[in-house]
């Protein structure tokens, strides 16, 4: 059973340079939802990392990251509900590492 977990992670970052840095940090570890929100299905190290990562690159007096968790990727189902312009549920399908 994968020890993967499933996260929306959203974030409030007050320079543009370091908001664009925390952007392409987020799209390597989940789906773009919409601005400075990401869907994200990690394992544990990977969520370490990505931790690591943001701490890096943030300002803590000035700069705002959530990480929810919303429980085993396997067993959640994410429901999102649009108000406005259209959205496409992100698709599970397999990663090859």
């Amino acid at each position: 059973m994968s020890d993967e977990r499933a996260y929306i992670v959203t974030y409030d970052i007050s320079s543009p340079r370091r908001w664009r840095q925390v952007f392409k940090t987020m799209r390597g570890f989940g789906e773009w939802l919409q601005l400075s929100v990401f869907q994200c299905r990690l394992s544990r190290r990977r969520r370490v990392e990505m931790e690591a990562r943001l701490r890096e690159l943030i300002k803590a007096g000035e700069d705002h990251v959530l990480v929810i968790d919303i429980g085993l990727a396997a067993k959640t189902d994410v429901a999102v509900m649009s108000i406005g312009k259209t959205f496409a549920a992100i698709k599970r399908q397999p990663v090859v590492i």
